[in-house]
């Protein structure tokens, strides 16, 4: 049964890790695909605004089909639809960016159904002893496929000389989708039970004593740095580089560097240095940020990739460790596990959206590279609200990890 067990481990991993391989080698080059085609930084936050959209209908529609019905099925057309999405790109190639909207409620409905069916699945075969063990090896797999897909994605788009390579590309990413929804078959179909209670996420938040009403707080701020360091780093980059290599250069060195860190992470935190980790992790992560004040520059965004890739472990191991124990705090939580992905899930999309409207607001008065570095620092400082809402609970659980 154990081995069974580690088996599916196994396989949920290597299907994660081939759905982001897929995402790193097109998805890094997306929004400067677009970008080439129109520079507007509006229209680039409005594109991740329509993909937000249809992630969080897609987690709180599709909750119902993940906890009724089978799983599996969700996870495999998540994956499909990505495939869809890179045909679609594939098929309107420069007219894209007139068709930001669809595009991106397109995406997000492949996000969305994807990891509202990993993150069930992810809770249902790891238990609070390994937790921080697996997202620790997601973040190696993360990594890995960080360092592989945007090198070889630069190295063939500027081989190839700009649209046939980005072709090409966005080729390799939908094959790839391919034998991802391939290798999905051989996990098992997973149990279903219990009906769908689509109000629950706004029901838990309204129980006064719920330990979810903190975590939602984290949730968010995590979401306000997410939204816009998403795709705005990868597009900075580019800019200042004006080289797609150059981009996928900068992948292969944070990702390397991403890899040993989440390893280390991994390997180390333990439950009782959830705080004080993401407390340093986040007072990190803003100062790496500050050597664009200076100038933003292809050195100083690496130095700032660096330095995210080497501590933001210390932040994004407890945040996702601590939420997703709550899932399992107890028999009742644990059976509404679904509802509590799609609760964490708004929450983040909340966080996300609240981000990119700051970003579309602020860079549609003044998109000058000094605003642009205020607007990091600030949304960057997130985590810290992160630590601020979660860190009374973190503290609790470190107590109740200690031997009696």
């Amino acid at each position: 049964m154990k081995d069974s067990a580690h088996k599916q481990e196994v396989l949920l991993l290597a299907v994660n890790g081939l759905c982001s391989l897929a995402s790193v080698l097109a998805g890094t080059f997306l929004n400067v695909y677009l970008w080439k085609n129109q520079q507007n930084f509006a229209m680039i936050g409005w594109f991740t605004v329509a993909q937000q959209v249809t992630v969080g209908l897609s987690f709180w529609l599709g909750g119902k089909w993940v906890k009724e019905h089978n799983k599996m099925n969700a996870l495999r057309l998540g994956l499909a639809v990505s495939g869809l999405f890179y045909l679609l790109v594939l098929w309107l190639g420069n007219r894209a960016v007139h068709y930001i909207w669809p595009l991106g409620l397109v995406l997000g409905i492949a996000i969305g159904l994807f990891w509202l069916a990993y993150n069930i699945v992810y809770f249902e075969i790891t238990d609070a002893g390994n937790r921080d063990f697996f997202n620790g090896w997601m973040g190696l797999l993360g990594s890995f496929t960080g360092i592989l897909g945007p090198w070889v994605s630069g190295w063939i788009i500027s081989a190839l000389h700009g649209e046939r390579g980005y072709r090409l590309v966005f080729l390799l990413s939908l094959s790839i989708y391919g034998l991802a929804v391939v290798l999905s078959f051989f996990l098992k179909k997973r149990k279903s039970e219990g009906a769908y209670l689509w109000m629950e996420p706004w029901r838990e938040l309204h129980r006064k004593s719920s330990a979810w009403r903190p975590a939602a707080a984290a949730l968010v701020f995590q979401g306000l740095r997410e939204g816009v360091f998403s795709f705005l780093i990868g597009l900075l980059v580019y800019i200042a580089a004006k080289q797609e290599s150059k981009l996928g250069q900068f992948a292969l060195i944070t990702s390397a560097v991403a890899l040993v860190s989440y390893w280390a992470a991994g390997k180390w935190f333990t439950p009782k240095l959830r705080s004080g980790g993401m407390l340093v992790g986040g007072i990190l992560l803003v100062a790496v940020i500050t050597p664009l004040l200076w100038k933003v520059s292809y050195g100083t965004l690496l130095i700032m990739g660096i330095g995210t890739s080497l501590f933001l472990p210390l932040y994004m191991l407890p945040m996702t460790s601590s939420v997703f124990d709550l899932m399992g705090e107890s028999k009742e939580s644990a059976g509404k596990r679904v509802e509590l992905v799609v609760l964490r899930e708004l929450c983040l999309m909340c966080g996300r959206m609240l981000g990119i409207f700051v970003f579309i607001a602020v860079l549609s008065v003044n998109d000058s590279p000094r605003v642009i570095t205020w607007l990091l620092l600030l949304l960057g400082a997130a985590p810290l609200g992160s630590w601020a809402a979660l860190h009374h609970l973190l503290k609790r659980k470190a107590a109740a990890s200690l031997p009696q």
